[in-house]
């Protein structure tokens, strides 16, 4: 039965903090006067205000208990119920006024038990109102309960004094099974969600995150909750144990339990109708609303929950959307797009500026016996409408996934890569570089758009966009050799079949029938094994332009690279440019760090640095990620000379001014084909006739879709192309 207990009414308001978990000579307000800075000065109610208040059908268990402000207005507060030590600040006879919603300043038809109120604050139809301390002008209106006990949190996964670590809350990311589960806490940034979720085995690294987080938050028992200045409360049922920054708004929740809701008058964060959010964090600048359900998460900041979605045990990072959809047990990077009503995510790790379409289930097949494994998605990840994966699975950056049912597990290794399943030939089809063959348009749009639509107040981390990056980089140059060996071992298959080569022979001969651009390559099929967990064949399409495409992207990359290590100086010598080139070949083994990206010393380093006590707290944590920012424009030059060197069998030594020359050159040509196609794969959607079939005429569609010609993206790519030629013709003659 339920445990129901008495007290006298007397006791109602105080006690807050339990005698075993007071210190010494303090009292049970010790914590609550920290947390309010208002720098009011406080006074007791004169006779004749406390004869107004009576009047005015108030009520209190002891009038001195009851401190207001030198400008405090008795006829200002109506029909209320105070308990415990209530202090309240300087109420004027005015009204405030929020999108239309104008509220009379002062406490009427409420339940207040020992709060602290700021200035000209509007408590309405509160009917608890429980140990709380609220900014000025703050407007809670029709609120059922709010609250907080004294072993509050704020969705943080801390312990407090007394409490048994089974309490703790966990976010089990990544994996069904609780193998990769992590300590949410505020301030939480995906590199910290992404780095706590590996390195599993090091029991050492582990705990010492646990202990930064624990450290990181007082454990002592007493804590009020908060309502930061100028937040809005209204129509609300339950509110328990939430901390809540400036400027809030909340309308229409239906539970909020256990929170941090950051806010702040340059990123406002807001809570919509029919809300229900439990053990959670979220950063500043959110915004979350209709019937929308989270349980164990983290939102990074400017990110959005809408319509009906479910998240739960998941981090959703920086400037993402999931609306209408569900989501579990995931670990999402920032640039994160999900908005259809029967999209499903689960168990993944999606390194950023990823979109699921309509339909698309990824994870939760039950493929084995137990929990669903893990899916590891690169950046740049598209499933397409109805696609089906299954757990365990693994894709290369940019990879987007052609509509179907995908019967096995995957592992793709090609970047801008179009995975389809053909089932008239029980194939699984690979066609790598099929973004700048055939839609150009959409990726690079796509990097612009991420960038573009980065709100972040504080760039702690700094997030990669651009598709040409160090990560899809190095997959471009191991591409080299995936296609190359395809290549050798189809023509080897097909002139010796009987023959045994290994995979050194057959990418020799691979490259030299691709340098060559020999007329047998129409005629081949190419095929490789162990992409996926089947007995079916998996053929890659477009082999001898893909691998030209990507020697291309190698030449480009390290010419934008170096450009932008030298933007800001003169035009270098060649010797200047040489002093990137490394000496000897550096295993870079890049990093997705929640978004920004490390070579693996360096993440080694950082994971060193926590075992070791160098670093001591997940403050600085982020100050090393700061730090990286300014090493990454260096790192990433020497990587593109390092890789493009490597592609052309050269070294440091070999690599004169003429070979830089014919680079300039290449990249100069590849700028410009990727221009080409950015125009030609968005003027593809005005020439197809079916596109224009719902029109009455051209006229009136480019009156409702916009004129190709007025393309803002498409002119400002042609600009930037133009400027980059430019400056190219100028390093040559330089």
């Amino acid at each position: 039965m339920n445990q129901i207990r008495k007290h006298p009414l007397s006791t109602l308001g105080y006690n807050f903090i339990p005698n075993p978990y007071l210190p010494e000579g303090e009292d049970e307000y010790y914590l609550r006067n920290k947390q309010n800075r208002s720098g009011t000065n406080y006074r007791k109610l004169s006779a004749r205000e406390i004869e107004i208040l009576v009047r005015n059908r108030n009520q209190s268990d002891d009038w001195n208990k009851i401190l207001v402000a030198d400008l405090f207005d008795p006829e200002l507060v109506k029909n209320c119920k105070f308990f415990g030590l209530v202090r309240i600040g300087k109420l004027e006879a005015c009204f405030l006024e929020y999108h239309n919603l104008r509220m009379a300043v002062g406490l009427y038809n409420s339940t207040i038990i020992s709060c602290d109120l700021g200035d000209n604050v509007v408590v309405d139809n509160v009917n608890y109102l429980s140990h709380y301390i609220l900014g000025n002008e703050v407007v809670l209106v029709n609120v059922n309960e709010m609250s907080t006990t004294n072993y509050a949190k704020f969705g943080n996964g801390i312990l407090k004094e007394g409490e048994d670590s089974s309490v703790r809350i966990w976010l089990e990311v990544c994996n069904e099974n609780g193998g990769r589960k992590i300590v949410p806490f505020s301030g939480m940034l995906p590199g910290d969600a992404w780095i706590w979720s590996r390195f599993r085995t090091d029991r050492e690294f582990q705990e010492r995150l646990i202990e930064f987080t624990q450290n990181g938050f007082d454990s002592k028992r007493g804590y009020y909750g908060k309502v930061g200045d100028r937040s809005i409360i209204k129509n609300c049922l339950i509110i328990k144990d939430v901390w809540v920054g400036s400027d809030a708004y909340i309308k229409g929740a239906n539970k909020l339990k256990n929170l941090t809701i950051h806010s702040s008058e340059t990123a406002t964060s807001q809570v919509g109708e029919g809300c229900e959010l439990v053990n959670g964090i979220i950063s500043e600048g959110c915004r979350i609303f209709y019937g929308v359900k989270a349980v164990r998460f983290v939102m990074a900041s400017h990110s959005q929950l809408k319509y009906g979605a479910r998240l739960i045990n998941s981090y959703l990072g920086n400037n993402s959307t999931i609306s209408c959809c569900e989501v579990l047990n995931s670990l999402i990077f920032p640039a994160h797009e999900q908005h259809h009503n029967n999209s499903f995510l689960c168990a993944a790790l999606v390194l950023g500026q990823s979109n699921m379409a309509a339909g698309a289930t990824v994870g939760s097949n039950h493929n084995s016996r137990g929990a669903d494994g893990e899916i590891i998605a690169g950046r740049g990840f598209w499933p397409g409408l109805c696609v089906s994966l299954k757990h365990n699975s693994k894709f290369a950056s940019f990879n987007i996934v052609a509509k179907g049912e995908y019967p096995a597990e995957l592992n793709i290794k090609l970047p801008f890569s179009l995975v389809s399943n053909q089932l008239h030939t029980n194939r699984l089809i690979v066609m790598p570089a099929y973004w700048m063959m055939y839609n150009m348009y959409a990726l690079a749009r796509n990097s612009w758009k991420y960038e573009d639509r980065d709100r972040r107040s504080e760039k702690t981390q700094h997030l990669e966009y651009a598709y040409l990056a160090p990560d899809s980089i190095q997959e471009v140059f191991d591409g080299l050799e995936i296609l190359e060996e395809a290549t050798g071992n189809a023509f080897l298959s097909l002139n010796h079949p009987n023959g045994d080569f290994s995979s050194e022979e057959c990418r020799e001969k691979g490259a030299y029938l691709l340098i060559r651009k020999d007329p047998i390559l129409i005629n081949m099929d190419y095929f490789v094994e162990g992409w996926e967990n089947s007995k079916r064949q998996v053929q890659l399409i477009k082999v001898p332009q893909a691998w030209g495409i990507y020697r291309d992207l190698l030449a480009l990359y390290a010419v934008e690279t170096t450009m932008n290590f030298f933007d800001n100086a003169p035009f270098p010598e060649f010797e200047e440019i040489g002093q990137l080139i490394p000496e000897e070949h550096i295993q870079w083994d890049w990093q997705n760090v929640g978004g920004q990206l490390l070579p693996g010393r360096v993440q080694e380093k950082l994971v060193i640095a926590i075992k070791e006590g160098g670093i001591k707290g997940w403050d600085q944590v982020h100050q090393f990620y700061s730090d990286q920012q300014e090493k990454y424009p260096f790192w990433k030059a020497r990587h593109a000379f390092d890789v493009l060197l490597l592609s052309l069998g050269k070294s440091k030594g070999s690599f004169s001014k003429n070979d830089w020359l014919e680079v300039l050159n290449q990249a100069a040509n590849t700028r410009s084909y990727l221009s080409e196609q950015v125009y030609l794969s968005r003027k593809k959607d005005y020439d197809n006739p079916f596109r224009n079939l719902v029109y009455d005429s051209l006229e009136e569609r480019d009156l409702i879709v916009g004129a190709f010609e007025d393309n803002s993206f498409i002119k400002q790519d042609k600009a930037d192309t133009d400027a980059f030629l430019a400056k190219i013709q100028k390093w040559k003659t330089h």
